[in-house]
């Protein structure tokens, strides 16, 4: 079992990093590259050892397990492909007099040691993303993983050990956050990647100093029901995108704006489908929605529909806690005020709310003070292109729940839901430094 990491530990991982870091830079990319396919390798052969341990760590259901482990293959597999292009610009010198007969490039070129603060959510694949990139482009780094996450950590710290990297490369910790916080202070550390909650993130960013910060923080997404062809099928989509991973997750859904002509015939469907996800021990494949992380995490759930429905709040469906398990919930009525429609409630919970004009629903939608992403149900291309122009989001997913997405696009928020870009290329772009070559060959 994995221990928790000592100053001295962390010490000793900053320090080698720091001498690693020029060896790092002669690697060949196709070396680099070879290292993340072996380590996707690794876990595509150890795929339900990876499994077992993320849902025997964090309650999510096993398939949900199985799921996280494909993806974190992609991101692996991804990070290998970009290493190889990894490239510069050819800048036109000769817009301007004073360039004539000049030759202008432009290469990125690593940053140096990072340190990267994990989640429990998704301790496998939100791990990839930063270290993914991280050895794409020659960065040794400083993974600190969540401690209810032991047994992830441990298969991980096997899988990049198989590799063959340099010492001092890489290091994969657990610590309490008293003693993590070196990797937001110390000044040797030239990039901090966080992801978890805003208070901690923002409260990170303030003490980072002059290192570079990526923050992916919180959210409470919402999802826009205009027009559709099938509503059962949207019912079923944004059920699932509500109440999967226990709604432990920053873009579930948890606001569901609804045009009140539509109100009628999709409220009955979104609550049959809500009603049908089994809850259950998340070892049989069979279970829909697992317990969340801690029974101390569903009494704070608990409370904030409770604190809802006393301001005024109807309960649809569920609401029920069981140790560490909170029934799927469906709410509505819920003033905006309420935590559980303001804040990220992060578990089985989503609010309905009613809007009779378009504009009205992109104007609530705004109104929170995050902006990760958000769905759209709708066939008008106009209020697609609206949508896109006008909300204050990281990304808009048309077609399809908030918690769409892809290990290779642009993800990350603005407001309250972070700074920066995760996904391999962006994140690529965050850790290297670009640096110009301006040649006079008179």
């Amino acid at each position: 079992m994995v221990k928790l990491g000592s100053p001295t530990d962390f010490e000793a991982a900053i320090s080698g990093g720091v001498v690693a870091e020029l060896g790092l830079r002669r690697i060949l990319a196709f070396e680099r590259s070879r290292w993340l396919l072996e380590i996707a390798g690794w876990i595509r052969r150890h795929h339900e050892e990876f499994a077992l341990a993320i849902t025997q760590d964090v309650g999510k259901t096993i398939r949900e397990s199985q799921a996280e482990v494909g993806r974190a293959v992609d991101t692996f597999s991804i990070s290998a492909e970009e290493a190889l292009r990894i490239g510069g610009d050819k800048i036109p010198m000769d817009r301007t007099l004073r360039g004539a007969g000049r030759w202008g490039l432009t290469q990125r070129f690593p940053m140096g040691l990072c340190g990267f603060i994990a989640p429990f959510n998704f301790p496998l694949n939100l791990s990839a993303h930063k270290i993914g990139p991280a050895i794409a482009v020659g960065n040794p780094f400083i993974l600190k993983m969540p401690s209810v996450a032991s047994r992830t950590t441990q298969l991980l710290i096997e899988c990049l050990a198989s590799v063959g990297m340099p010492s001092g490369a890489w290091a994969a910790l657990m610590g309490d956050r008293e003693t993590a916080d070196v990797l937001v202070t110390d000044p040797r550390i030239k990039l901090l990647s966080f992801t978890g909650s805003p208070d901690v993130g923002w409260a990170m960013k303030s003490r980072a100093g002059k290192k570079s910060v990526v923050l992916e923080l919180g959210g409470n997404s919402a999802v826009v029901v205009e027009n559709a062809v099938d509503l059962d099928t949207v019912a079923s989509k944004i059920a699932l995108g509500a109440f999967s991973q226990a709604g432990q997750s920053c873009i579930s859904v948890q606001r569901i704006l609804v045009n009140a002509s539509l109100m009628a015939e999709f409220v009955p469907l979104l609550i049959a489908h809500a009603d049908r996800l089994c809850v259950g021990d998340p070892l049989l494949p069979t279970t829909d929605v697992g317990p969340l992380v801690s029974e101390g995490s569903a009494r704070r759930v608990e409370n904030w529909v409770n604190q809802g429905v006393a301001a005024g709040g109807t309960v649809l469906t569920g609401g029920r806690r069981d140790g560490a398990f909170f029934s799927p919930t469906l709410l509505t009525d819920v003033p905006f005020d309420q935590p559980v429609m303001a804040e990220e409630v992060f578990g089985p919970v989503a609010v309905i709310i009613p809007y009779s004009e378009f504009d009205e629903a992109l104007s609530i939608v705004n109104e929170s003070q995050f902006g990760l992403q958000v769905g759209l149900f709708t066939l008008d291309y106009t209020q697609i292109m609206t949508a896109f122009e006008t909300l204050d989001v990281g990304g808009v997913i048309v077609g399809d729940v908030p918690g769409f997405r892809l290990d290779h696009t642009p993800y990350g928020g603005i407001k309250e839901s972070g700074l920066g870009r995760e996904g391999v290329r962006s994140a690529i772009a965050h850790m290297t430094e670009e640096k110009l070559l301006v040649l006079n060959p008179k």
